[in-house]
């Protein structure tokens, strides 16, 4: 019988990226989660991204079959989702060829959106997926693929954890280079001294403040001997620590992007977490449980985090395997390792970034994300 709606989720990869290569995918109701398909093969030699095409596109065959006019296509591949949704490029010849199958089936259904998730919310593909990666290690057929996958994929739904036979996540990452981010909150200000909430005032550093954007300018420039962009809040407290690392890396220019300005506070800015809590304690509880809900007159955390989202997506097209300093907030910074972390919105409560603190993560062209440091504050001894 045909359905309306049904979740993709594909995975693909290699051992060797070439080498053995596999893919796998599971079509779910999107209302109880059943699995209403599975699909998984050994493709022989190829990339992690060539496989991860053959994966999406075995989903998108599967749900045509099962008569969906609409799907959510769930991925950890970065690189797929993004250029299936038009916003990257297509530059890998070998790829394209993919792209136009996948976008042909596409056409075939109603509505179809692309949604990246994190590795460990794509389990049950990622599953099929390497035990087909097993197979054509080992030579075995594609139906013994899917045998070996079936069975993989059964440990994963009663157990719902991976394999402890699975390679894939202590793989190393792809000979692709990353591009780096060097997340910076911003110095000292006084608001942050007497701890008020500071949004979107244009609070300006303090005299350690200034201080502190020094010492962190020789700390990025210890970390990084080339930087292809200082990418700044447009808040003074974020250009005047921007400029101060900028001139410490090579003088690129500092370039602001709204995107990375701090969370909208609303009626709560410039005051305390007590006289927040004295006089707004409903709105508080409420925003402390939700990362939907705002502060008065403010802007919530889920309008945050789309817009570093933004942010960070920018920056991985146009800097490639280069680095980049990005200075900012606490909001935006905490949201971005927050999504690079694969953590829960409990992490946004429990984290504790210091002014002039400095986070690593690196961004691979597959999607992949490592987090090298957080809150790094070493060189602040001194100051």
């Amino acid at each position: 019988m045909a359905v309306r709606a049904v979740v993709i989720e594909a995975d693909g990869g290699s051992r060797g990226n070439p080498g053995p290569a596999g893919y796998g995918a599971v079509v779910r109701d999107p209302e109880t989660g059943e699995v209403l398909a599975e699909r998984s093969e050994s493709i022989g030699t190829a990339t992690n991204n060539v496989a991860e095409y053959r994966g999406l596109i075995a989903g998108l065959e599967a749900a045509a079959e099962l008569g969906a006019a609409e799907v959510e296509a769930r991925m950890d591949s970065k690189l797929v989702v993004e250029q299936m949704c038009g916003r990257w490029q297509i530059k890998h010849p070998g790829l394209r060829p993919l792209a136009a199958q996948a976008a042909g089936l596409v056409s075939r259904f109603t509505a179809v959106r692309f949604t990246w998730v994190p590795r460990e919310r794509n389990r049950h593909a990622d599953a099929l997926a390497n035990a087909a990666m097993d197979a054509a290690a080992s030579g075995a057929a594609p139906a013994g693929a899917r045998k070996a996958a079936a069975r993989e994929a059964a440990v994963v739904r009663a157990t719902g954890t991976d394999p402890a036979t699975t390679p894939a996540s202590w793989e190393p990452r792809p000979t692709e280079e990353a591009t780096r981010l060097i997340l910076v909150r911003h110095g000292e200000t006084e608001r942050t001294v007497q701890k008020h909430y500071s949004g979107r005032g244009d609070v300006p550093l303090t005299d350690r403040g200034r201080a502190q954007a020094r010492a962190t300018a020789t700390r990025v420039a210890a970390l990084a001997p080339s930087v292809a962009a200082v990418v700044s809040s447009p808040l003074s407290r974020c250009t005047a620590t921007a400029e101060a690392i900028a001139a410490q890396v090579g003088n690129p220019p500092v370039r602001t992007d709204d995107d990375l300005i701090e969370c909208d506070f609303g009626v709560w800015e410039g005051h305390t977490f007590a006289e927040v809590r004295e006089r707004w304690a409903a709105e508080l509880d409420a925003w402390l449980a939700s990362t939907k809900v705002a502060p008065p007159k403010g802007e919530s955390f889920v309008t945050v985090a789309e817009r570093t989202g933004r942010a960070v997506d920018r920056l991985r097209s146009a800097y490639p395997g280069e680095t980049v300093v990005v200075v900012s907030h606490v909001s935006p910074i905490k949201l971005v390792l927050r999504d690079a972390l694969a953590a829960g919105d409990a992490f946004l409560h429990r984290l504790y970034l210091d002014t002039a603190g400095i986070s690593v993560l690196d961004l691979y062209p597959d999607g992949g994300v490592a987090v090298r440091s957080v809150n790094d504050t070493s060189h602040l001894t001194d100051v």
